[in-house]
């Protein structure tokens, strides 16, 4: 058995313990990772540790620590009601107004992630004060985030659009962009139907101080698909309560002031302009998320030390051990020629439209653990020999891979679906992992087809 494909198997031993055992995956991961590496692959600790996510560990820990904290001084209550009167009332536009507010920071040049990591903490906040579907909140969050994720003058636009250059392919940059924009507008409308948003719409407006409290807007109701916040504290739990976080804090009001229900203090103050600060760095500096967020953090700790005292034991290090131990793990398999073997068996296909299917298939498959750019700029050039036969339109091979390997992203082991499983408040955070997981295998599953049977059989380009 060659060492590729015992790496594979390994890594399916790995999901169905976790699955079957309820041990924490990132743990197995990191132990297969060590007896793989040391065992099978010839690699030592270096080698093992040189696929660790240390970017991602940071900008896990920053972002959740900075949004502990601001969930901490009723910070983010406050941009909640903000956000309920902007809409006046009608919560049912809040996940499209975050799917459309990602969807531009990545347009105008965010990195995905980064356009994830400001706007998730705020919209699942929102999501479980509301006793809106998480896993809707959050798939609207990714989903938005790749809609505009391929503008040509955004990162990932950049990237693909010069990689495709460099191969000296057929192009078109106002192609790319507009099938990820409507491909991620179809799924997200989707979702809004199957995850809740009829009775969201159902429910009329509310007013900002309703909190979705009995009898002032039906926010009484949850969905019916499963996808509940799960019972942790503040969690409406299906069973027909508004969540714990309604209750109104002791500097709230009810109806005066500012009109939101809760008044600006000197820390959430703060904590807003921190929040800007950390826009600002990420978009207008090209400075680590991560990092800033921790700095940010750190200040308002140091400040508001009574606020922010229990903010480091809410950061999400389930998450973070589950997250960093599996991508250690593929970066095992990178190292070891793994993802490279798959993709040269698939590219050595002699029927193009079968191996532009299977190469599809592999960039979502492998892009739900790893990077997403990164597997296309493996990925591109191996469509370039049967690309070079005339039979596959090169335009529309490029942005199948490019919708492929980008949906995928609500993954909970890709950047983007750890950052929303992180920044979720109150939920049983097994519960949504699960959800995140079956449906990034759904989206694996159905996507790809999709993507080459509308992108690439009719021979676009």
């Amino acid at each position: 058995m060659s060492p590729e494909l015992i790496s594979i198997l390994v890594l399916v031993v790995v999901f169905v313990i976790a699955t079957t055992r309820s041990v924490n995956m990132g743990a197995l991961a990191f132990a297969a990772a060590f007896g793989v590496g040391t065992l099978v692959a010839d690699l030592d600790a270096d080698g093992i540790f040189a696929g660790f996510p240390g970017d991602l560990f940071v900008v896990l820990v920053g972002v959740t620590y900075l949004f502990a904290i601001a969930r901490a001084n009723g910070t983010t209550d406050w941009l909640v009601h903000a956000a309920v009167r902007l809409v006046r009332g009608r919560v049912a536009l809040i996940p499209w107004v975050m799917f459309a507010l990602t969807g531009a920071l990545t347009a105008i040049g965010a990195v995905s992630p980064a356009a994830v990591a400001i706007v998730a903490p705020v919209a699942l906040s929102f999501a479980t004060r509301y006793s809106i579907s998480p896993l809707l909140m959050g798939t609207m969050v990714v989903h938005g985030a790749q809609a505009g994720g391929f503008s040509p003058i955004s990162i990932y636009g950049s990237i693909v659009n010069g990689i495709v250059e460099r191969e000296k392919l057929p192009g078109s940059e106002i192609g790319l962009f507009l099938a990820s924009l409507v491909a991620n507008l179809l799924i997200a409308a989707v979702l809004f139907a199957v995850l809740g948003g009829r009775k969201l719409w159902a429910r009329g407006a509310v007013a900002p101080e309703d909190g979705g409290t009995p009898g002032k807007g039906g926010g009484t109701e949850t969905n019916d698909t499963g996808t509940g916040t799960g019972t942790g504290p503040g969690s409406s739990a299906g069973d027909g309560t508004a969540p714990a976080a309604v209750a109104l804090r002791p500097d709230q009001d009810t109806g005066g002031g500012e009109g939101t229900g809760i008044r600006l203090n000197p820390a959430r103050v703060a904590t807003l302009v921190a929040l800007v600060a950390l826009v600002v760095a990420v978009l207008g500096f090209d400075l680590d998320a991560g990092l800033t967020a921790v700095t940010l953090a750190v200040v308002l700790s140091t400040a508001w030390p009574e606020d922010s005292r229990r903010a480091v034991g809410e950061i999400a290090w389930s998450t973070v051990l589950l997250i960093c131990g599996v991508l250690t793990y593929v970066g095992v398999l990178e190292e070891m020629g793994t993802i490279t073997w798959a993709g040269e068996g698939v590219g050595g296909i002699g029927v193009p439209l079968l191996a532009a299917v299977l190469l599809c298939y592999i960039g979502a498959v492998v892009s739900a653990f790893a990077s997403s750019v990164g597997i296309m700029g493996a990925l591109i050039p191996l469509a370039v020999p049967f690309l070079a036969q005339g039979e596959i339109g090169a335009v529309g091979m490029v942005a199948a891979l490019a919708v492929s390997a980008t949906v995928v992203d609500v993954s909970p082991f890709s950047t983007n679906g750890a950052l929303v499983l992180a920044a979720a408040p109150d939920v049983d955070r097994d519960r949504f992992f699960r959800q995140l997981m079956v449906y990034g295998g759904i989206v694996v599953a159905v996507v790809p087809a999709l993507a080459w049977l509308v992108l690439v059989v009719p021979g676009f380009g």
